[in-house]
């Protein structure tokens, strides 16, 4: 005998925890479908990049070429090249035949797979057929850029001045927060206010008398108006560390202070250790920013193509190549990688720090 328990509808009660539960999975699959929207905005620049950088040149130029890098599919016969195409057969069926002969209203084609067997007369205009492609990544365009650019050169000279730069910009922020944050001396505030005020100080105003300062000192075509200005601490560098500085119980210099520490030792010991992640942001803001200028070196290295860095070069090669783009889309994700990888690797001990330090404290 059947009970009418399993057809019944359900309770309020019991549709309660349902409701919820589907309430609940809806709302997580609205929030991952908006983010991986979201995502896939950011991403799409970068995905043309990389797969414009791996097609062929004269894909770019090919009519009915796909999108993906590929090249034109084709076959021997008797010795020679023979492009591919799609064929329709009379019984309906498609096949990929070798195209020896194309002729206005009939056309001859081979078997790729079998050209020994009895040639295949097609009725038809051949030019409306479309060409068999085959996936295949051209790296060659990398090998090009890499020898045309002189990359290594120019990595070596980008590298060496970012990590100059970030180094004496991360070193001397440090000293100057620390002073701000720690330190007690008559017009500290309005110093502080000075400091800030320069963030919104145009870089076109001491553009000019930068540029006589370092050429009477002998430094143009040198790398030294490229690092020097960034051993003293800049306003945002020394405002993001100050702000973290202060964040860190007093106690803790207080206790090193019983132990003799000095100063500088409470910075070196107790101060930075505590302060790992700020001081990964402005080393990875300071480094993006130095990978990637522009117009400085443009300024005092553009006659010295020795010690040029990345971005200069870049310019120039774009210049000569704009009828290439797969070359150009190259030589941009080169470029584009140490800063990534760093980016990466930086993120993931960022991270590890802050939930550390979150569990110490």
């Amino acid at each position: 005998m059947t009970t009418n328990s399993q057809s019944r509808p359900l309770s309020l009660a019991d549709r309660g925890p349902v409701a919820r539960s589907y309430r609940r999975y809806l709302g997580k699959a609205s929030l991952t479908l908006f983010a991986v929207l979201i995502l896939s905005v950011f991403l799409l620049p970068m995905l043309f990049m990389i797969n414009t950088s791996l097609q062929h040149p004269s894909q770019r130029t090919t009519a009915g070429a796909p999108v993906y890098p590929a090249i034109a599919a084709t076959g021997t016969y008797q010795g020679q090249t023979y492009p591919i195409y799609e064929v329709p057969m009379p019984d309906g069926t498609t096949r990929n035949l070798m195209l020896i002969e194309g002729l206005r209203e009939s056309s001859t084609f081979v078997d790729p797979n079998d050209p020994s067997a009895t040639p295949i007369e097609w009725q038809g205009r051949w030019r409306t057929l479309s060409q068999v492609w085959s996936f295949s990544p051209d790296i060659d365009n990398f090998t090009t850029v890499w020898s045309q650019l002189n990359f290594p050169r120019l990595l070596f000279n980008t590298a060496a001045v970012a990590i100059l730069s970030t180094l004496g910009a991360v070193i001397s922020s440090c000293l100057v927060a620390y002073g701000f944050a720690r330190f007690r001396f008559p017009g500290k505030n309005i110093m502080f206010i000075v400091l800030l005020a320069t963030i919104i100080l145009p870089f076109q105003v001491t553009l000019i008398p930068t540029y006589i300062v370092f050429t009477r000192l002998g430094w143009n075509g040198t790398w030294l108006p490229l690092i020097v200005p960034h051993l003293f601490a800049n306003a945002f560098n020394v405002f993001l560390l100050r702000q973290y500085f202060m964040s860190i119980p007093r106690d803790l210099d207080e206790a090193a202070m019983i132990d003799g520490a000095s100063p500088f030792r409470i910075l070196r010991s107790v101060i930075l250790p505590l302060s790992v992640p700020a001081v990964v942001a402005v080393s990875l803001f300071h480094f993006f920013f130095a990978w990637n200028d522009f117009f400085v070196p443009l300024l005092y290295l553009s006659g010295v193509p020795d010690l040029q860095t990345l971005p200069i070069a870049i310019q120039q090669f774009n210049a000569l190549y704009v009828t290439e783009p797969t070359l150009v889309q190259a030589a941009a994700l080169m470029t584009m990688a140490v800063p990534v990888v760093i980016f990466f690797l930086a993120q993931g001990a960022f991270m590890r720090t802050v939930v550390i330090t979150g569990v110490e404290k």
